[in-house]
């Protein structure tokens, strides 16, 4: 039986409007009828049409969503919360992005790793030689541990789906070297079939090299920043955690740069012993330039690394295999000796790309850290009318940059015409001498395959054209792989560099997390009689969770930071004190600038080391004790953020704390119209441009009273604040039982306090840590004034101040009894000068 076809376009358009019909039909029928079955089927098309809609209407507003950005005030209250802490303490973060709010998921590292690592971060040893050797391998291999993390992650699934597409690349290039020579061949040979046939396999091999080609690129960069993304959140989790890294590496405390740095200092002619310790201090301070700029050049540079050693490797074992079935032994042989040569020569040229990469960076640093202090302090510079000082000194450092920039291109120009002339030229020739192999010996064409029976002139000529148009093509190729790989030598010169600057960055802070600091030896320069102070040899004890403040025997030291430093020793401040300090004792303390005043803030807050003795203090935060600096610190975020600082809106929610609570304490650090006049507490603005100097040391009394510690150390905190003011809001901290430790020159502030910590005294006795100051306190011991220091207790504030003015009119009169009579005598010497007479 035979069957007719329907046309194309009469089976669709005879049965569509059927089916449209019948389907009609049948709606109505369900519709209308009362059987069970019909019924359910209903009620199946119902809910599948109330959930289409449904879908239809969540995809709608989805889609509006997205059109229509958020406004400032809406993103605003978006962002009250910074970050959602997950149970398992990880954190979602809150992003804006393009008008929305994005969630990125941060999973915390686990502080075992950081054990784990430490042994892979040795700090490096002074005088170590760096550049591609086997420490290079060594640190790159400890680097990309942290990088690459897991076998079996993103980073593992990124590589090989780089490494199929470098794969696929090569395979096309020797596939576009075939189809290229069988052009030329029917072009020759005028086959126009072949030609046009040629000409469409070309266009259909375009579009998957276009493809891989742009695939490589985009997994390059997914590579680089999926190392940085985890080398990143590795060091931040390390530098910003509890044992205040940021701090100490600021400082330069057990920075680890010593042989990254001699190798820089060796750079120059003259003054190597100050170009040495510059180097050897181009770490400190610098983290911002580490874990931006450099992490970032030894992410890309390690990414690109890879198809750039790759991809030629593959290529030239492929293209080898290629080219040997027509060039023969003597071709393939004349290749590697080739390879051998080149690497030979460019290695005898190759100057320290490493080193130059690595000062470069530095001195990138020191120029990046001069904008950011003119910006930082750009009110006090154009107080001063300092721009023309600070150009000078911003230029000076960018002429540093741009003639170390100078010697490198110059250092480049022989290695770059070497690398030409061997790459280009050396490699063209021999490239030609090698295809000419299978035309002028025969021999060998025949003995490797080629085909040479010709039927007449006209082919033999076309197959001589095909075999040297592939074999050049395969050749260039070649060429063009080996040139990458020798190329590739000058990024791995300058990878070795930015390792060792991203290895010194790590090795410095695995070094801080653990308090492992070199010991040094005791300088000879330095007497008998004085101590040394090494942060290699830390004595001292801290004891947290205690409800007093005690330092006992404890010296307040400077800690040096530094090479040059570390090797000098700490400055000893005071050289011994005993001092403790229950609920209710407010103390201030006084002395003369440079006395350690502010030096004792930070041995009680351990951002300085304490040396020897033992140090009791309760726990950071809410209950326990709080630090407030002279120069109120205000974070990036809303009006609320800053009253409620380090605490979060959802920590503060947590906590059953309200805005109202917080207007409260606005009332009483007199900051009450801030939320009308900045436009609510969701406004986000940058805060430290926005409130003035009072108005800034006041929000850092109003976080004080926000998280009620017991006990607060104060340094200079109302310094810009009126005195009327300042009163209200130390008897509003006392009256919520708060315990004052005041660090000030003001002596109005005596009559908030009930005891007196004075210092300056010389230090020249011994340690007497075994005095009992709870006996001791009540009057002015000479035996603790030796000590450097001197606290007595206030039998009440206005005995203090009486004695006090007493103390002012006595020396008053003192000076006018001495220097009255030679007052009177130069009266009578200039009376008689205007007389003009004896």
């Amino acid at each position: 039986m035979s069957v007719t076809a329907l046309p194309s376009q009469s089976f669709p358009q005879a049965h569509r409007r059927r089916l449209y019909i019948l389907l009609a039909v049948a709606i109505a029928a369900l519709r209308t009828s009362q059987l069970p079955a019909a019924t359910a089927v209903r009620d199946i098309l119902t809910l599948k049409a109330w959930r289409d809609a449904r879908k239809h209407r969540f995809t709608e507003q989805r889609r509006r969503e997205r059109e229509t950005p958020l406004n400032t005030p809406a993103l605003e209250k978006k962002l009250v919360d910074l970050y959602i802490t997950d149970p398992s303490g990880s954190r979602t973060l809150l992003v804006p992005h393009r008008g929305r709010i994005s969630k990125v998921r941060i999973t915390p590292t686990p502080a075992d790793l950081y054990e784990q690592n430490r042994k892979l971060f040795p700090p490096l040893k002074p005088g170590e030689k760096l550049g591609v050797n086997k420490r290079f391998w060594q640190m790159l291999r400890a680097v990309l541990t942290v990088a690459f993390p897991s076998k079996t992650g993103k980073e593992a699934f990124l590589l090989i789906l780089h490494t199929f597409f470098l794969v696929v690349r090569t395979y096309l290039s020797v596939l576009v070297a075939r189809l290229d020579g069988r052009i030329v061949r029917d072009l020759v040979s005028a086959n126009g079939k072949g030609f046009l046939r040629g000409l469409g396999w070309w266009f259909v091999l375009a579009l998957p090299s276009t493809y891989t080609n742009s695939m490589i690129r985009y997994l390059e960069h997914k590579i680089a920043l999926a190392f940085r993304t985890n080398l990143t959140r590795y060091i931040h989790d390390i530098y910003l955690n509890q044992n205040l890294n940021y701090y100490k590496f600021g400082l330069g405390l057990g920075v680890t740069s010593g042989a990254l740095d001699k190798e820089e200092a060796a750079d120059g002619k003259k003054g190597e012993t100050d170009k040495k310790a510059e180097a050897a201090d181009a770490v400190i301070g610098g983290a911002d330039q580490l874990i931006t700029t450099d992490l970032a050049r030894f992410c890309e540079t390690l990414a690109a690394l890879y198809g750039n050693m790759g991809k030629p490797f593959l290529d030239m074992v492929i293209f080898t295999s290629q080219l040997a079935a027509s060039l023969g032994p003597v071709g393939t042989a004349g290749i590697f000796a080739q390879y051998y040569f080149t690497a030979w020569v460019l290695k005898k040229v190759t100057p320290a790309f490493g080193r130059m990469a690595t000062t470069e960076a530095r001195m990138e640093g020191e120029y990046r850290t001069g904008l950011g202090r003119v910006g930082r302090d750009s009110e006090e510079i154009a107080f001063y009318d300092g721009g023309k000082r600070e150009l000078g000194i911003l230029w000076r450092t960018y002429q540093k940059l741009a003639a170390h920039i100078h010697t490198v291109f110059k250092a480049r120009i022989p290695y770059s015409m070497t690398e030409d002339f061997v790459i280009k030229y050396c490699w063209s020739a021999l490239g030609y001498g090698l295809m000419s192999i299978p035309v002028f010996f025969p021999v060998s064409r025949h003995a490797t395959g080629v085909p040479d029976k010709a039927r007449d002139e006209n082919d033999d000529v076309a197959s001589r054209t095909e075999s040297y148009v592939s074999n050049r093509r395969l050749l260039i190729s070649l060429g063009d792989a080996g040139g990458r790989l020798m190329y590739s030598g000058k990024d791995l010169a300058e990878l070795s560099g930015y390792t060792s600057r991203v290895y010194s960055l790590l090795a410095s802070l695995h070094a801080l997390d653990n308090n492992d600091y070199p010991k040094n030896p005791r300088p000879a320069s330095l007497p008998l009689n004085k101590p040394f102070y090494d942060l290699g040899d830390v004595k001292g004890s801290v004891v947290m969770g205690r409800d007093h403040v005690v330092l006992k025997g404890v010296p307040i030291v400077a800690p040096a930071g530094g090479a040059a430093g570390a090797e000098r020793g700490g400055e000893e401040l005071i050289h011994c004190l005993d001092l403790r300090v229950e609920k209710g004792e407010h103390t201030l303390i006084t002395g003369a600038n440079g006395s350690g005043k502010t030096s004792i803030a930070r041995v009680i807050g351990e951002l300085w080391p304490t040396w020897s003795g033992l140090l009791e203090r309760p726990n950071q935060g809410e209950g326990g004790i709080f630090f407030l600096p002279q120069k109120a610190y205000l974070s990036i975020g809303s009006l609320r953020d800053q009253v409620i600082y380090p605490h979060t809106y959802a920590e503060m929610k947590a906590r059953g704390r309200t805005d109202a609570e917080l207007m409260s304490i606005l009332e009483h650090v007199h900051l009450a119209y801030l939320p009308a006049r900045e436009g609510g507490w969701e406004t986000r603005k940058e805060w430290k441009d926005v409130l003035s100097g009072g108005e800034k040391q006041r929000m850092g009394m109003a976080r004080l009273f926000y998280h009620r510690p017991n006990y607060a150390v104060l340094d200079e905190c109302t310094s810009a604040v009126s005195a009327d003011v300042e009163g209200l809001m130390y008897e509003h901290a006392k009256s919520i039982g708060i315990t004052l430790i005041t660090i000030s020159t003001r002596a109005s502030l005596l009559k908030y306090h009930n005891r007196h910590l004075r210092l300056g005294e010389p230090t020249l006795a011994p340690c007497l840590s075994s005095v009992n100051l709870r006996d001791a306190v009540g009057s002015p011991s000479n035996a603790l004034a030796s000590q450097g220091w001197q606290l007595t207790k206030l039998a009440s504030s206005t005995a203090e101040e009486k004695l006090g003015v007493d103390k002012e009119i006595e020396s008053l009169e003192r000076v006018l009894n001495v220097e009255v009579d030679q007052w009177e005598q130069r009266l009578q010497q200039v009376n008689k000068e205007l007389r003009g007479g004896p």
